[in-house]
This record gives structure tokens, C-alpha cells and sequence, in this order.
């Protein structure tokens, strides 16, 4: 529903974004990498480092020669990984316009720790909705959503530029962008959940309203004390 291009939202403690670029570069390098495999490993290299809700809840076990890492550190390597240049442009997009301010909010350490709890929860919440899956979960969507969730608390009246529909430029306010974004995840469990069992789409919405969640839940204990919520004092 709307694609962010830009915020109108200076960083005002850390001088440069620089754990939000690294995590971009991260992201883009891990790609780069998986793109750079032959066909068949870079679909085991997805089953190595993705998350497998039935393999992390010891409902199955991997194949013999797949399982390199233990199924609990898949949590964390699945944040990296990405099915496709749109997959991972989108993820990039969103942290790339709302990063910066939540790192900004609780300094570079602590951001690295709330990205990956967030994404934690993500996966985690995505693997309760289905403990059987066999199919491997992966992108930096869920930790993105965190980083959502803990934006629209402490910025929500900050206007952000959207394409709406991906055509109208629009300036709206953040808790616009970002509500219709919770709602839109909602909306689509909804509609998954009309669908004969076994033909769901693709995308981990569960994994977004979790990583969302966990953001919202995680941001008034890791901000900085001096900096209130709700844009207070801004306006």
C-alpha cells in the first residue's frame, strides 16, 4: 500500500547510522553470495541457515549433510538470507528510512541487540503459527518490523513520503504509514486463512505482527531515558 522513500526526521544524538548501513551491507553481501552459488547449493544453503519451524521445535530432523549450524542460531543467520532482488530491496528500503532513528533513540550496542531480539521474536512467532513447517524461513523482514513497531511509537507524527499504491507521491504522518502497514499484515492472515489448507501464500505474515510486536514492546526499556514517546515535546 505504500512504498517509504523518506522521513523528515534528523538523527539528533549518534553522528552517522552506521550499525543500519552495516546491517544493509550485511544483508546485501549475504546475498550477493547466495546469487553467486549454483543452483542446487544455494538451495541448500537456504535449508542450512534458514529457519525450519519443524526442525527448531524437534518435530524433524534435517537430512543428512544439511544441518551445519545448530537449529537455534538459524534465528539469527535467517535474518540475512533473501529469496530475490525484490525480497531483499524492500527490506533494505524500509530499514534504510526508519532505521536510523530508532538507532539514533538507544545508541549503536543496544540497536544491534533490540534488531536481533526483534527478529528473534519474528521467527519464533512465525514458527508457533506453524510448528510442522518444513519450509524454511528467511529475510530481515521480522527484525525490520521490530524496528517499525518501536518507530511508530516514538516518531508517529513525523511525515514520512510515501508512493502510494507505488505511484502517488504523498507526505502522511507515520502512524498512517505504519498502522495501514500492522493492519495490512492482519488483513492478509485473514485472507490465508480462507485458502484451502496447503496453498497459503509464501510470506511469514505472522513473522512481521511478531517482529512488530516485539519492537513496540522492547522500545520503551532500550530508548534513551531523556527521550520521551509519542513525539512529545516536538510539536
Amino acid at each position: 500500500m505504500f512504498l517509504p522513500l523518506k522521513d523528515s526526521n534528523p538523527l539528533r544524538v549518534i553522528p552517522f547510522q552506521i550499525v543500519t548501513v552495516g546491517l544493509i551491507v550485511a544483508c546485501v553481501a549475504t546475498f550477493l553470495w547466495q546469487i553467486s552459488l549454483p543452483e542446487e547449493a544455494a538451495t541448500v544453503a537456504i535449508f542450512r541457515f534458514g529457519m525450519i519451524p519443524a526442525v527448531l521445535f524437534d518435530i524433524e530432523e534435517m537430512p543428512a549433510g544439511f544441518a551445519t549450524i545448530p537449529a537455534g542460531a538459524t534465528l539469527v543467520t535467517s535474518m540475512f538470507m533473501h529469496g530475490g532482488w525484490i525480497h531483499l530491496g524492500g527490506n533494505m528500503l524500509y530499514l534504510w528510512v526508519f532505521g536510523d532513528n530508532v538507532e539514533d533513540s538507544m545508541g549503536h550496542v543496544k540497536f544491534i541487540v533490540f534488531y536481533v531480539l526483534c527478529g528473534t521474536a519474528a521467527a519464533l512467532a512465525h514458527g508457533i503459527s506453524d510448528p510442522g513447517s518444513v519450509n524454511p524461513l528467511i529475510g530481515a523482514s521480522g527484525a525490520i518490523s521490530g524496528v517499525l513497531g518501536a518507530y511508530l511509537l516514538l516518531h508517529p507524527r513525523v511525515r514520512v513520503i510515501v508512493l502510494l499504491f507505488y505511484r502517488l507521491p504523498l507526505p502522511l504522518p507515520a502512524y498512517i504509514v505504519l498502522g495501514g502497514w500492522v493492519l495490512l499484515q492482519f488483513y492478509n492472515v485473514y485472507l490465508d486463512g480462507q485458502l484451502p489448507a496447503g496453498s497459503e501464500g509464501n510470506t511469514a505474515w505472522w513473522a512481521h505482527i511478531g517482529g512488530f510486536a516485539a519492537g513496540m514492546a522492547l522500545i520503551p526499556y532500550m530508548k534513551r531515558k531523556d527521550l520521551p514517546l509519542f513525539d512529545r515535546g516536538r510539536y
